[in-house]
């Protein structure tokens, strides 16, 4: 089995960028070098011809703004991907579908042009899946390309574990991060609910997107969050905790969904945590699994059956299977049920937070997937272990946690209280940086 991941660290590499321990232009003829070599074996970059003049000439720009490192921003010269639901100015957005791009014209997402003002490079626009839902594109698991590699952020996290960005966005309307950062074996971050503007990208579901983005290091991770995320305050950031790291795992119904093998390396990971100090605790939660499943579809269904009415009466067409079947089936949803499927959102937000701060804990944890990354191309794999968590707009995050008896990625998916993206990155820092996995 080849691999084509590579370690590309973002706090790393934007240090050397801005203090000339690495040259930009080199850098970027590097960068080609290989994404010509291994893009066309994984495929999860959108085709652009002059790919290399174009980003040299950006470079070279670039360096004609900031000749004293010294004032260099912090995403001097590094290359990102955006998920092609996202408006970039310079680049037509496809949204993986057949419809034509002058629909999907408009302003520059504003969560893209603030990494631009920080210095960024636009690499180019990563593969999704249709409309962000479950029509899959071609790209494939950099860990092994006869897999998935989850969906639908699915160029963004395949571009990150083969070493084409440091940083690629993406979005989550039910496991749209987390899964395919898991599969890939790479960091997937979910701030909380509208943590980051959703404008200027083409939506799912309004009420339930979250803009969320991939790294390799923690440390990169939170160098991003800090830019991207609505009133970050440093200062709600506390490094040094006096008692123990308190995990709780929500036993019961929803952890049952995966698979046999998902939940044996699960419970190897608890036990690898335990073993380093954290504190552990089983807390029945998510007992109404099924009903959280079948509310946040609702809403799913309905709010994109609304966002492609008009495109739909006249494009029908031209969408797949997958996507026609949710929009039919969101078009019958009635404005009643759909509005308590909405009041859902906030009851399981209040009913997670007060079990998290009777029971004492400071996050929770989770498998990140049902099952290892399925054969082929066909399924994305299934997003139910993120979706309660997008349901309730909570922070999540997936770290890399080892590896299958096959080799492919295992990740851990973590979570904490609606806002508290501070205090879950740091926290994750500390666990990250324990080196346990």
């Amino acid at each position: 089995m080849i691999m084509f991941t590579k370690i590309f660290k973002l706090s790393e590499t934007a240090a050397k960028l801005r203090n000339d321990e690495l040259d930009l232009l080199y850098f970027i003829n590097d960068l080609c070098d290989r994404i010509e070599k291994v893009e066309p074996e994984i495929l999860s970059l959108l085709p652009e011809i002059n790919r290399r003049e174009r980003l040299l000439n950006e470079a070279k720009q670039l360096l004609q703004k900031y000749p004293d490192k010294k004032n260099r921003p912090v995403f001097f010269g590094i290359p990102i991907g955006v998920k092609d639901i996202f408006r970039a100015d310079g680049f037509q957005t496809k949204c993986g579908s057949k419809l034509p791009v002058e629909l999907f014209e408009g302003t520059e997402a504003s969560c893209v042009t603030k990494l631009i003002n920080a210095g960024a490079l636009i690499l180019g626009k990563t593969v999704t899946t249709e409309f962000a839902y479950f029509e899959p594109g071609p790209t494939k698991n950099p860990n092994n390309i006869n897999c998935t590699p989850g969906g639908s952020s699915s160029g963004s996290a395949a571009s990150v574990a083969a070493g084409f960005t440091p940083f690629a966005f993406g979005t989550q309307t039910i496991g749209s991060i987390i899964r395919p950062a898991a599969y890939c074996g790479v960091i997937g971050f979910k701030p909380s609910f509208g943590r980051i503007s959703t404008d200027g990208v083409i939506p799912f579901s309004q009420s339930v997107d979250h803009i969320g983005f991939f790294t390799q290091d923690i440390d990169g991770c939170i160098m991003a969050a800090s830019i991207l995320c609505e009133n970050w305050n440093s200062s709600l950031i506390f490094e040094n905790i006096k008692r123990p790291i308190v995990i709780g795992i929500p036993k019961g119904k929803y952890l049952l969904q995966a698979s046999d093998e998902i939940l044996s390396a699960f419970n190897e990971q608890i036990k690898l945590l335990e073993e380093n100090g954290f504190v552990i605790k089983r807390i029945s939660a998510l007992q109404n699994i099924d009903e959280i499943n079948r509310l946040h579809r609702l809403i799913a269904a309905a709010d994109m059956a609304a966002v492609h009415e008009k495109w739909y009466s006249q494009y029908e067409k031209l969408y797949r299977p997958h996507t026609k079947q949710i929009i039919e089936e969101g078009k019958k949803i009635s404005a009643n049920d759909l509005e308590n499927a909405k009041q859902g959102r906030y009851i399981l937000r209040n009913e997670l937070k007060s079990l998290k701060n009777n029971s004492g804990i400071d996050l929770w944890i989770s498998p990140a997937t049902l099952t290892l990354p399925p054969e082929g191309l066909a399924s994305t794999g299934s997003p139910l272990m993120n979706l309660p968590w997008t349901y309730a707009g909570l922070p999540a995050i997936t770290i890399p946690a080892g590896k299958s008896k096959n080799n492919l990625p295992l990740g851990l998916q973590f979570c904490g209280s609606f806002n508290d993206d501070e205090q879950v990155l740091e926290l994750i820092r500390m666990i990250v940086k324990k080196n346990i996995f």
